[in-house]
């Protein structure tokens, strides 16, 4: 048994098909059936049950499995280390969640892109549980989510504190009379899809506050969001500083959530005990000193040197309140 068998034998677990696994590896279903027996016979057990539908993994193909996805990462990481080039270079692949995106990561982007030309950046938006799976999978590289994150597989490191509020259309005053209105009027509640941190934050929060029944909408972007609110469709919980513009403009009113329970940390999230390429370390490093994040230590204290004049409208809260 070797790594190339354990690879073949992979491709057509996850592929579920001779056929399939074929495609994958670029060559004909023959020389998969072929690795696929002789690994049988070498282990002394068969490995998948064949029908007309394709394969499905036995007992023994189970336990196998994990074997064989663990080898490959291990080869896959080795590689990176052979093949590490000393300038940052190649493709780096990062999450991010859409409200990170819109204001924390083009400073970061621009200044990481004049220091490191070489290296093409590829941005993948969504919420903080996809974009974790997305990780732990080596889908991306890393990715921006809204914390706490506890995971024996992954390295935290936190970037910046967030005050989420409750935005509502601009003509409604106060919680008190957000709440009256949004019972009466069985107005939705906006957010991004299903395992967004936010949306948990929103329903936690409306169930404290004894509202149970709420009515959600998802929407896909944080303009649409923005802009279903300032109509009146319904409200929404999002980090103030993506908000400021529209609230400033009018169009949206801002409520703040008592005794700092607005507050919330985003995290950088990558793989624990993965090579950390030049590429990537270069690029946590250029977070770590670009001006217009605000950071925070390892034990939650807030760095207030941020950029005022990206951020000079936006609220930070003490983060012993978190």
């Amino acid at each position: 048994m070797n790594s190339a068998d354990l690879k073949f034998f992979r491709a057509v677990a996850d592929a579920r098909s001779i056929c399939g696994a074929a495609g994958v590896l670029n060559t004909v279903q023959s020389n998969v059936t072929a690795r696929v027996r002789a690994l049988e016979i070498e282990l002394g057990a068969p490995l998948f049950h064949r029908s007309r539908k394709g394969v499905t993994l036995t007992h023994m193909g189970d336990r196998l499995l994990p074997y064989a996805v663990q080898v490959g990462e291990l080869l896959a990481q080795a590689r990176k280390a052979v093949t590490d080039d000393i300038l940052p270079s190649g493709q780096l692949r990062i999450g991010s969640l859409e409200t990170t995106a819109a204001l924390r990561l083009p400073p970061t982007l621009i200044r990481f892109a004049q220091r490191y030309p070489a290296v093409d950046v590829h941005i993948e938006t969504g919420p903080t549980d996809h974009l974790l799976q997305r990780v732990l999978e080596r889908k991306i590289d890393g990715a921006f989510v809204s914390g706490p994150v506890e995971h024996i597989d992954l390295e935290i490191t936190p970037v910046v504190v967030e005050e989420l509020v409750i935005v509502s259309k601009a003509s409604t005053m106060t919680w008190e009379q957000l709440r009256s209105e949004f019972v009466q009027s069985g107005a939705k509640v906006l957010a991004f899809r299903s395992g967004c941190s936010y949306r948990k934050r929103m329903e936690a929060f409306l169930a404290h506050d004894g509202v149970f029944d709420a009515r959600w909408m998802e929407m896909g972007t944080l303009d649409g969001i923005i802009g279903c609110v300032a109509a009146g469709i319904g409200i929404a919980m999002l980090p103030i500083s993506v908000t400021q513009m529209a609230i400033d403009a009018g169009h949206i009113r801002a409520h703040a959530l008592p005794n700092g329970a607005g507050l919330a940390t985003t995290v950088f999230v990558r793989r624990k005990n993965d090579y950390l390429s030049t590429t990537l370390r270069s690029f946590i490093n250029n977070v770590g000193s670009c001006a217009s994040i605000t950071k925070v230590d390892q034990n939650g204290a807030v760095d207030r040197a941020e950029d005022a004049a990206l951020y000079n409208s936006e609220r930070f809260l003490p983060a012993a309140g978190h």
